[in-house]
This record gives structure tokens, C-alpha cells and sequence, in this order.
């Protein structure tokens, strides 16, 4: 790990930011909600949804940005998350340079307030921006129209529909659709 300090962003409402220990209750509140959950192989647990904070504060430490903690301007509030993932192996088409996903997951209280899009756009401009990013990916189950709306007000375009690797095929979540988006002056190029 190299130290780097967390980025922050900020828009209108939000902040991105790094995660606290104070996160964890809410993350995991969220995380065993099935509504949430719902476009998930299954909830999770308290020392699942820990783990996965590890994990996230790991990477931005490593990097200093990643999957970055989503609070509210206004009231301070716990929100879900917002940022970027290494695309997992076997999602990419062969041939494919490995890739970073971009993605959310949000409170059910924070849905339909356009947080989503709000914090993946400032995401997606640091990853054009600072990161250095050409491409980013994002991708969910096939029934998770509510995220693939999200994926359009990007402007992100349909790139494939896939068989999830890690899903059994008589899983409801088997089938997934993978959209992209390249930065924006390598799209004026093509």
C-alpha cells in the first residue's frame, strides 16, 4: 500500500469521501436490506458487510480513490457508496485490457433522489480527469433496470449482454448487460 490519502469529491448535495468506522452500522443496515440486495446473489451479514469495508478501505488507501463513502451535504447522513472496482475476471471479453467498473450501492431511504447519478458523474469526471481512465465499465443483473437507467443518464452505452460467471445459470441474476463509457475527448476521436 502506498498511503495515498483519500480523494474527495463534492457536488451540490454530496461528498465523497473516505471511509470511517462510524460507516460500518449503516453499511451494513444497507447491506441486509433485501430491497437493496435485491439484484444480489443474497444479503449479507454483519461480518460480511465489515469484511467488505476492509477490503474498500484497503483499496483506497492503496490508490486513494475506489469505492468512496456517500454522505449528504445537508444532514451528514450515511448513504451507500459511489466509485470504482477492478472489473472482475471473466466479465470482459477476451482480448479485452483489464478494466475498472464504475458503481453504487444505495440506501433504499435514498432511491429516486438521483444521488446515483449525481455521485457517479463526479466519479466518472475523476477518472477521466486525475485518474487517467480512457474507458470505465458498469454492469448488473439483466432485471436491474433501475441501475441500468442510471447507466443511460450517464451516458453509457450498451456494450454486451453476458452470462455471469460466478452465477448459476438457473439463477434469475445469471444473465447481465455490461455498458461502457470512454473519456470524453477519446470519443470525439472515433
Amino acid at each position: 500500500m502506498t498511503g495515498a490519502a483519500p480523494v474527495v469529491l463534492t457536488t451540490a448535495r454530496l461528498i465523497l469521501r473516505g471511509w470511517t468506522d462510524d460507516d460500518r452500522p449503516a453499511f451494513a443496515a444497507l447491506n441486509a436490506d433485501p430491497r437493496v440486495m435485491e439484484h444480489f446473489p443474497s444479503t449479507l451479514t454483519r461480518e460480511q458487510s465489515d469484511a467488505m469495508v476492509d477490503r474498500i478501505m484497503d483499496r483506497m488507501a492503496a490508490q486513494g480513490y475506489g469505492l468512496w463513502a456517500l454522505e449528504e451535504r445537508a444532514s451528514g447522513r450515511f448513504l451507500g457508496f459511489t466509485g470504482f472496482n477492478p472489473v472482475p475476471p471473466g466479465i470482459l471479453a477476451a482480448g479485452e485490457p483489464p478494466g475498472t467498473e464504475v458503481g453504487w450501492r444505495l440506501s433504499y431511504e435514498a432511491w429516486g433522489c438521483g444521488y446515483a447519478t449525481e455521485a457517479a458523474r463526479a466519479a466518472l469526471a475523476h477518472a477521466f480527469g486525475s485518474a487517467g481512465l480512457d474507458r470505465v465499465w458498469s454492469f448488473t443483473a439483466r432485471t436491474n433496470v433501475r441501475s441500468q437507467a442510471v447507466m443511460r443518464r450517464l451516458g453509457m452505452v450498451l456494450a454486451a449482454e453476458f452470462d455471469h460467471p460466478t452465477l448459476p445459470v438457473e439463477s434469475p441474476l445469471h444473465r447481465h448487460v455490461l455498458f461502457r463509457v470512454d473519456r470524453p475527448d477519446a470519443r470525439e476521436g472515433t
